[in-house]
């Protein structure tokens, strides 16, 4: 089999011999399991592989892109030619510019060899267990809306005819449940999930075990009472919320005026307990990599730290239109889309406080333990948001009732000044993004409730 590092020297080398001034070449050849199960059997079992290539040719300051699945010697040509094709009728652009070529170090135990070593069934069997702890947990568990796992192997070469070059293979899976609890005269959902490089790495019972407590912690919840008070995040909200930031202080969006930060960089944005980094390259993250999606090497980042707002996450083209470079910010969705900036691994540092004790310093407000459409509740511009939420009443700082049927509201630069302290645990979320965060103390927020 051919390595993929040959194939992308050879479509450059293609690209260039069709007239294009400079050119990179994107591999990547990926497969993927989806095991899903209900009332103790597979309910569907799915598994695909795909591979291809993406040139991106410049003629001058003129860029061109092209893709395609085809290997073969006249395959790779015949992707490179419509590459250099496209960029020579493509507009002049100052910003467009190939990345310099630049060292980057090896970054070991990216891959986990028990995502291969496991059979199918093996996988099916850890989602059955999920499903059969939660299930077995508390006669109140009166179903599992759905058990799945789901993991990931991907290998990715880039070269490019200014010197760049490199390859690496990564893994990761994850595992997941919606546990039912019924009391009360209604039915209370509570989510339980894992993530690791390989299936060895999850703990089905626990994550069966997670759902069925958080399910069984809400029964009996009704609206609180409408009111400005402390809150705590949990660490999936929490993640929610550091997604959203990550987003914002992505160049694109800032130069495009589509972020609450646009022209707040070394401003005071947050309080000091807040503190968000971007790190490619931490060796727990699941979206780590020696590079990144066009060959520049992975770093750790401060986007917000000492409560000022320290950098935004640069690609090359967003850095060329600062004058600046790249922070090694170039993400891919594949080998199909072009590089754009966003984040990798956002990491909220850990604060020294235990969750017992945000709690304490909370007194009387609200946990919030899940948040309904974020994304869409959020202005993109101004950062104000209003969304759907559930959780736990704080009372002399411990945990009470359940509620739901609530809304939070804010602003995020405000929120994040109000960030009065972080907890001492972080966990990895994998929705929507590759974050790590532990809960987190907001000092103030609107509630509307009842």
């Amino acid at each position: 089999m051919t390595q993929l590092s040959e194939l992308a020297r050879r479509a450059v080398e293609a690209a260039t011999g069709a007239g294009a001034g400079e050119a990179e070449a994107y591999v990547s050849r990926e497969g993927g399991r989806e095991v899903r199960v209900h009332g103790g059997e597979v309910e569907s079992l799915t598994a695909a592989t795909q591979s291809g290539i993406g040139v991106r040719a410049w003629i001058g300051h003129r860029v061109g892109y092209a893709y395609g699945t085809d290997f073969s010697e006249a395959g790779v040509r015949a992707v490179a030619g419509r590459a250099a094709e496209a960029a020579s009728v493509a507009d002049e652009d100052e910003f467009a510019s190939p990345p310099e070529p630049s060292e980057f170090e090896g970054l070991p135990g990216l891959s986990d060899p028990s995502l291969a070593e496991w059979e199918t069934s093996r996988v099916a069997e850890l989602a059955l267990t999920v499903e059969r702890t939660a299930l077995g947990s508390d006669p109140r568990i009166a179903g599992v809306e759905q058990a799945v796992y789901a993991d990931s192997a991907e290998r990715v070469a880039i070269a490019s005819s200014t010197g760049v070059a490199g390859e690496y293979e990564a893994s990761s899976c994850y595992a997941y449940l919606q546990a039912l609890a019924e009391g009360d005269g209604a039915r209370e959902t509570g989510l339980g999930f894992g993530l690791a490089r390989g299936p060895r790495g999850l703990d089905p019972e626990s994550i069966g075990a997670e759902g069925a407590e958080r399910a069984l912690a809400m029964i009996g919840a009704t609206k609180p009472r409408s009111r400005s008070c402390p809150v705590v995040l949990d660490e999936t909200v929490a993640a929610s919320f550091a997604g959203l930031i990550g987003g914002a202080l992505a160049a694109r969006a800032v130069q495009r005026g589509r972020s609450p930060f646009v022209g707040r960089l070394g401003e005071e944005v947050a309080s000091e307990a807040f503190v968000l980094l971007d790190d490619g390259r931490d060796p727990d993250g699941p979206a780590s990599a020696p590079f990144d999606g066009e060959g520049v090497p992975r770093r750790r980042t401060a986007l917000v730290e000492g409560g000022r707002l320290r950098s935004f996450l640069f690609d090359t083209y967003s850095a060329n239109r600062e004058g600046g470079a790249s922070t090694g910010s170039a993400s891919r969705q594949g080998y199909r889309s072009l590089p754009s900036a966003s984040s990798s691994n956002l990491v909220v540092a850990p604060g020294t406080q235990s969750l017992d004790e945000l709690l304490a310093l909370a007194g009387d407000g609200v946990l919030v333990a899940d948040v309904a459409g974020l994304h869409s509740g959020v202005n993109p511009v101004t950062g104000v948001f209003s969304v759907g939420a559930s959780g736990r009443v704080i009372r002399d700082g411990e945990l009470a009732e359940p509620v739901r049927e609530f809304t939070i509201a804010g602003e995020l630069v405000a929120m994040l000044g109000a960030v009065s302290a972080a907890g001492a645990e972080a966990r990895w979320v994998p929705f929507g993004g590759s974050v790590s965060t532990p809960p987190l103390l907001i000092a103030e927020m609107a509630i509307s409730g009842s």
